[in-house]
């Protein structure tokens, strides 16, 4: 079992049976609390201050950090690979680069997108591989939006879509909202908890989106 708890924005907790990743940490700086949380490793896509805050806040003793890594390596006893995209449309020119991040814990593969700007290649969507589950973000103006997001979890293909990077209560970016990207979709599910067990007996058979509440 994975206990899946989010932080706001981009940031989420993902504990383990032996250790907890820790994502892109927000450390606060766009209007939400400060994230109260400890990881044994901290994956960061990319070096933007919504990303890539307090870092050591959330580090536990001996934490390892992993910042926009390309490539495949083993940290801790977790595989990990991280892919190298774009932060807008245009090649990094107006954002720079995002690194998509997949890792394997308690046997449920994950796979968390980062400010991704663009919907990736096929080559890339390759390399992602086989999700069970996706953290997205959906909220446009940094990212790709509600249709590109869309777009990209058709091709990605997860078992769990989980939405980020998106207008929420005492957010201070102007992102667009859950309903532009959950609006008219199957299988919607709202969570009224920031926080969720899975576990790989209870993965859905066909995609479905868990909208956590903060």
């Amino acid at each position: 079992m994975v206990k899946v708890k989010w932080w706001g924005h981009a940031t989420f907790e993902i504990k383990g049976s032996k250790l907890t990743i820790i994502t892109d940490p927000h450390g606060g700086s766009v209007g939400l609390p400060n994230p109260k949380c400890s990881g044994d490793i901290i994956l960061v896509s990319h070096d933007h201050f919504d990303h890539y805050s307090k870092v050591e806040d959330v580090c536990k003793g001996g934490a390892e950090k992993v910042l926009w890594m390309t490539g495949t390596k083993t940290v801790k006893g977790i595989p990990i690979k991280g892919i190298q995209v774009f932060h807008d449309e245009s090649k990094g020119s107006q954002r720079g680069k995002n690194v998509i991040y997949t890792f394997e814990m308690d046997g449920i593969k994950f796979c968390h997108l980062g400010d991704l700007g663009h919907v990736p290649s096929e080559s890339q969507i390759r390399e992602i591989g086989e999700v069970d589950v996706l953290f997205i973000p959906i909220g446009g103006v940094f990212t790709i939006d509600a249709s590109g997001a869309t777009e990209v979890a058709d091709l990605i293909k997860p078992k769990i879509v989980i939405p980020m990077h998106y207008k929420t209560p005492g957010l201070s970016l102007g992102l667009g909202d859950i309903k532009a990207f959950t609006k008219g979709k199957p299988r919607v599910k709202e969570i009224k908890s920031s926080e969720v067990e899975i576990t790989k007996s209870n993965l859905p058979k066909e995609t479905e989106i868990w909208v956590l509440k903060l």
